[in-house]
């Protein structure tokens, strides 16, 4: 079993996967738009609610990417239902603490600062954002390397 973080997006899905992959160093795996969809596909789906017949056709329907392993996927709300993510962040573990600033820096441009990156007790930097996107962030470089990494 994995847990991979699904993102929702207002329409700009495109923009901000390829933001993500490009400060991230991800790699696309899909970039699926509404119009995509075969034909057969589009009949099984709902006439009402989030169907291909309710989305613009350039939105996303499915985006993936993977980043050191890991899935990062995300896709456009349909038209009126989009909402703010409340109740989860994506959280980044970094091992450097100049790729902490970096990562942090770039993500955070143009969104929302919760908490400055700085040293903690528990970390070299922690920082917490909501990137321009809306998407909410932490950034985190341990002290320590994690208990899953040092067994390894």
């Amino acid at each position: 079993m994995r847990l991979n973080p699904y993102l929702s997006f207002d329409g700009n899905c495109r923009e901000a996967f390829a933001f993500y992959a490009a400060v991230l160093g991800g790699r696309m795996m899909a970039m699926l738009t509404w119009a995509d969809m075969p034909a057969d596909a589009k009949q099984q789906q709902p006439a009402e609610g989030c169907g291909p017949t309710q989305m613009p056709a350039d939105k996303i329907m499915h985006a993936c990417m993977e980043i050191d392993g890991v899935l990062l996927m995300g896709g456009d709300a349909p038209p009126g239902m989009y909402q703010k993510p409340a109740g989860a962040t994506v959280a980044l573990n970094i091992d450097d603490p100049a790729e902490a600033e970096r990562v942090y820096n770039t993500l955070s441009q143009g969104g929302s600062v919760t908490m400055p990156l700085g040293e903690t007790f528990w970390a070299r930097r922690f920082g917490m954002f909501t990137d321009r996107f809306g998407t909410p962030w932490m950034v985190n470089c341990a002290r320590e390397p994690h208990a899953a990494q040092a067994a390894e």
